[in-house]
């Protein structure tokens, strides 16, 4: 085909919102496309979003022709009707706060929105309806790094009053990026004073918003629903009060469950981007034709095996919002009177990320640095105000160990915290305000076991 003087052929182009189906000539062919139209990815061009869920840019002057289709053509928005339910499903609800977990592309105007009515999930995941009977409750639509303690009562509340409601599980779809801090304070809230959940409370979220092609969120959302409707009942001890379901791999068809207790966010893109630290996941869902294969990992099986059975939560712990915890990273750049800054403003506690196995620049050897010796000064005078102060793992994984080292021994004397932890950074934080919550003995308590933090079966 020859190529047109596409200055001299330019096509009126369509208003953002409208779909269409567009022919369009590339370096050398012409292709056909059907979407619909977006705002321009840049000046002078039309971006189109693709039935597959992809957007193409083009430059304006290279839309040779276009024609006009119904928006109905794709996928209705508008009011739907939900389908019937199948009594025989476990009944679960899915608890909305925020993130693209449960948003989808608004087909009037192109932009993802959060629409998180039973009907709309169902129409854009009609999967779900095979697996269980469905309720919604939207608490929130918030980006998860503007989530507070109070926002992590609101969740628990929701998921008491959706036990007490007869639901069998809970799924809380969350954004990504603060996704492990909240399913450590959902655990202590429900787990911490040695009771259980009355079932699963799964946490999920996507990497992919649902408007993409390579989006997570379908998938991720199968397998928490799944677990929440299937997967066993929840002991307490075994960090399976609440549990993060997201993608194993950056592929599809293999989903890992979590301990709430016992996963990070690693990468800030990935769809693999949760792994767990100092531990093994809980079990993996795989996508088969007639559903999902289950696997419990064998630690999993051997702890839920050994635990004592415990009470049902009848409500959860609630955080006390205001409670004020400083963090500070151990390193070349810590001083001083950054500490005294901070403690000077009322904080109830103090957690130093600190280096290798939890250490702190405290030292002096060459009388060259006289920072460091102010550094043990300030963090000794911490701790005989009782300001509880605690260390944990700057590395991520691997544990606190303060005995291998004299320093780590130093730090002990001085009245340090931490010594043992194996947890996540975030977990530990979480524990440590539940615990300032509850007027808990921080000194006494903080290396204990409550719901499965620390224990040993869960160290790779």
């Amino acid at each position: 085909m020859e190529r047109l003087d596409l200055l001299n052929n330019m096509v009126e182009l369509p208003e953002p919102g409208v779909r269409i189906r567009a022919v369009v000539l590339t370096h050398d062919e012409s292709v056909e496309h059907t979407g619909l139209v977006l705002p321009p990815a840049a000046a002078g061009h039309i971006t189109i979003k693709l039935d597959n869920g992809y957007n193409v840019s083009y430059p304006s002057e290279a839309v040779q022709e276009w024609t006009g289709l119904p928006t109905n053509e794709a996928r209705p928005s508008g009011e739907l009707r939900a389908p019937a339910e199948d009594a025989t499903l476990p009944r679960i609800r899915l608890i909305h706060t925020g993130g693209t977990i449960a948003s989808k592309v608004d087909y009037a105007t192109g932009a993802v929105e959060a629409k998180f009515e039973p009907e709309e999930m169902l129409d854009a995941i009609p999967e779900l309806a095979s697996i269980a009977r469905l309720d919604a409750k939207k608490i929130g639509n918030m980006f998860s790094d503007d989530i507070r303690p109070q926002h992590w009562n609101i969740i628990a509340e929701a998921c008491a009053e959706a036990f007490a409601d007869g639901c069998r599980g809970v799924v809380v779809a969350h954004g990504t990026d603060t996704l492990h801090i909240s399913s450590a304070a959902l655990s202590f809230a429900f787990a911490g004073r040695g009771t259980r959940p009355a079932g699963p409370i799964v946490m999920v979220g996507s990497q992919r918003s649902s408007d993409r092609g390579s989006s997570d969120a379908t998938e991720n959302l199968l397998a928490a629903v799944h677990w929440a409707a299937y997967g066993p009942e929840p002991v307490g001890e075994a960090g399976d009060a609440v549990t993060v379901v997201m993608h194993h791999t950056q592929s599809d068809g293999v989903m890992a469950v979590h301990s709430g207790l016992a996963i990070r966010k690693m990468h800030s893109s990935r769809r693999d981007a949760f792994h767990p630290v100092n531990a093994q996941p809980i079990a993996t869902l795989t996508f088969e034709p007639d559903g999902f294969r289950t696997e419990h990992l064998p630690w999993y099986d051997a702890v839920r095996n050994k635990a004592a059975e415990r009470p049902v939560a009848a409500s959860p712990t609630l955080y006390e919002a205001g409670q004020r915890i400083a963090q500070f990273i151990a390193g070349p750049w810590l001083h001083a009177e950054q500490i005294e800054a901070v403690v000077s403003t009322g904080v109830q506690a103090v957690v130093f990320h600190g280096t290798g196995l939890g250490h702190l620049p405290i030292d002096d050897p060459q009388n060259d640095a006289p920072e460091n010796a102010l550094l043990w000064r300030v963090i000794t005078r911490c701790v005989n105000r009782e300001l509880p102060v605690v260390v944990v793992n700057q590395c991520i994984h691997g544990p606190v160990d303060m005995n291998v080292y004299s320093k780590g021994r130093k730090q002990q004397q001085m009245g340090v915290l931490g010594h043992g932890l194996n947890a996540t950074p975030e977990a530990v934080v979480a524990k440590l305000h539940w615990m300032l919550s509850q007027n808990m003995d921080v000194k006494h308590m903080l290396t204990m076991n409550l719901c499965g933090e620390h224990r040993e079966t869960l160290r790779e």
